[in-house]
């Protein structure tokens, strides 16, 4: 959720101890001339679900391999501190935010003028309820979050105290999943998978077994390539039906991702900096980089230098001019 989607304990990147990185107080980037020239140093933040991980991984090849930037540290964060660090400059970029922290982008970007844009991912994430395509097929009245207490009795589980078992996200991940139960007094309750390696898991098994399942899921996700799964309508999102959280009703905003620097580091961080800038990929490249890692076991240095040597043309439309 990817947003904050999300966030997990699962498929994670390079970590590396803030304390040690040796930070200027201008950044975290040991910057060359401005406008050009290298960073000898770039702290990119990654979120701990794969899809960021593919992001991280194929800009640290890229930048260390083709704009010789001397070291790239992938720091695994939630979002929230993220955003904390690109305020005080112990990290320079995050590749990969889903709700933009609309505090946190008030007070950093607006107020305090620590943190900027740094553009659009290319990727739109979405959030939802899904059930499986044989599910759906045989009880479509399952598709609709009016209706689907009719069915509510096929997924009950030992765990799940007579009601119908909803297979819930990572407890960092934004949901409003106990709410929309609540308020549509849906016959459910949440089975806490506490990680999205164990969401996964869980689903492929019930997945294997033709069993039926409902759960809180998203776009971009791997997995999504190996299974077919059916969303479930929940009422129109509109802006604001999520505030407070506690009286949401509707379903959840796609979501255009976005890339976040910290402000010095766009501004004196040579190429590196506009090279993140110009990064832009979809979500079938990041999903594929996302496979070869969850699903091929391949490292993440091993998948992003595979998409790198088979993608040149995509990328070298990054590297700045």
């Amino acid at each position: 959720m990817k947003h904050s989607k999300r966030i997990r304990t699962s498929l994670v990147a390079g970590v590396g101890a803030l304390g040690m990185l040796g930070l200027s107080a201008c950044g975290a980037a040991e910057t060359g001339k401005e406008g050009g020239g290298a960073s000898d140093e770039v702290t990119i933040t990654v979120p701990s679900w794969v899809g960021a991980q593919a992001n991280a991984e194929v800009a640290k090849v890229i930048l260390e391999e083709e704009l010789d930037v001397k070291k790239v540290t992938l720091q695994t964060m939630d979002e929230p501190i993220a955003w904390d660090a690109l305020n005080s400059g112990k990290a320079d970029a995050i590749l990969e935010d889903w709700d933009g922290q609309p505090e946190k982008q008030k007070l950093y970007i607006d107020q305090k003028k620590t943190v900027v844009k740094g553009g659009d991912l290319g990727v739109t994430g979405h959030i939802g309820w899904f059930v499986p395509k044989y599910y759906a097929d045989a009880h479509p009245e399952v598709l609709d979050i009016k209706t689907l207490n009719k069915v509510a009795k096929d997924f009950k589980s030992s765990e799940s105290e007579g009601k119908g078992e909803f297979l819930g996200a990572a407890p960092s991940y934004t949901t409003y999943d106990e709410w929309l139960i609540k308020n549509h007094k849906l016959d459910f309750k949440i089975k806490e998978t506490g990680a999205e390696a164990a969401q996964i898991k869980e689903i492929q098994k019930k997945y294997a077994a033709k069993e039926p399942f409902i759960t809180y899921w998203w776009e971009p996700q791997w997995l999504n390539a190996d299974i077919e799964l059916v969303e479930v309508k929940l009422p129109e999102f509109t802006e604001g039906c999520n505030e407070p959280k506690e009286k949401t009703e509707c379903g959840y905003a796609n979501t255009p991702l976005q890339k976040y620097l910290n402000a010095d580091f766009a501004k004196d961080g040579g190429d590196a900096a506009q090279f993140l800038k110009n990064f832009k990929w979809t979500t079938e490249q990041q999903n594929e980089v996302s496979k070869w890692i969850a699903k091929d076991k391949m490292s993440g240095e091993e998948a992003a230098k595979k998409w790198v040597a088979e993608n040149k043309e995509t990328w070298k439309a990054w590297l700045p001019k």
